[in-house]
């Protein structure tokens, strides 16, 4: 089940089925349905992604932690700008993915980054010692901002959802050293400087 997470700017918390309105906005978007992996039937309406929501309520209600599904609530507004996951990747659901989509016209904020290390590092305290990000080829935006979370290029698989994807990994040492370098929490820091990011 997803565990609520605190961020200077986000909160994370599970999805409950009055984000339809937001979540819709986010998902249905061209520039978001794109590029997500797995791949994921159109939602057009409401009605539809209530029944999202409410399947992935339930999928996350049988869910270990650290995995899970996160709405992704901006604290200056109460707006849901985004989802994020951490999940099991098929086959041998052995490998965590981490994932996030952020509507677009908040992208550039550093809001991926920031949920990125709330997400990996409340894994990383639960027995987990490395996360990946799958991304499809062509997302450059994904791709810059993994590089940027300190994920380390893997390679090319088509093992995952039968597509070919570009392969990030993220350790616990990786995480450090971007806390460090882009002062995020747990840095010794002045005032964040978050990354642009989408």
């Amino acid at each position: 089940m997803a565990t609520p997470l605190t961020t200077p700017r986000l909160l994370l918390r599970g999805w409950q089925s009055d984000d339809a309105p937001n979540a819709l906005e986010i998902y249905r978007h061209p520039d978001v349905a794109q590029w997500l992996s797995p791949a994921m039937d159109p939602v057009h309406d409401l009605a539809g992604m209530r029944l999202l929501l409410q399947q992935w309520i339930t999928e996350d209600s049988l869910s270990e932690p650290p995995a899970g599904r996160w709405a992704i609530r901006r604290h200056i507004d109460g707006r849901v700008i985004g989802g994020a996951f951490l999940l099991p990747l098929p086959p041998g659901r052995q490998d965590l993915q981490i994932g996030w989509q952020l509507h677009p016209d908040v992208w550039g904020r550093g809001y991926a980054t920031e949920t990125t290390h709330a997400l990996a590092g409340s894994a990383f305290t639960q027995d987990v010692d490395e996360v990946f990000a799958v991304v499809r080829p062509g997302n450059i935006r994904a791709e810059a901002t993994a590089r940027r979370n300190g994920m380390g290029w893997v390679g090319i698989t088509d093992k995952y959802f039968q597509m070919t994807l570009h392969v990030y990994r993220l350790r616990p040492a990786d995480l450090d050293r971007t806390t460090q370098q882009n002062q995020l929490p747990g840095a010794p820091a002045h005032e964040p400087s978050w990354g642009k990011d989408q």
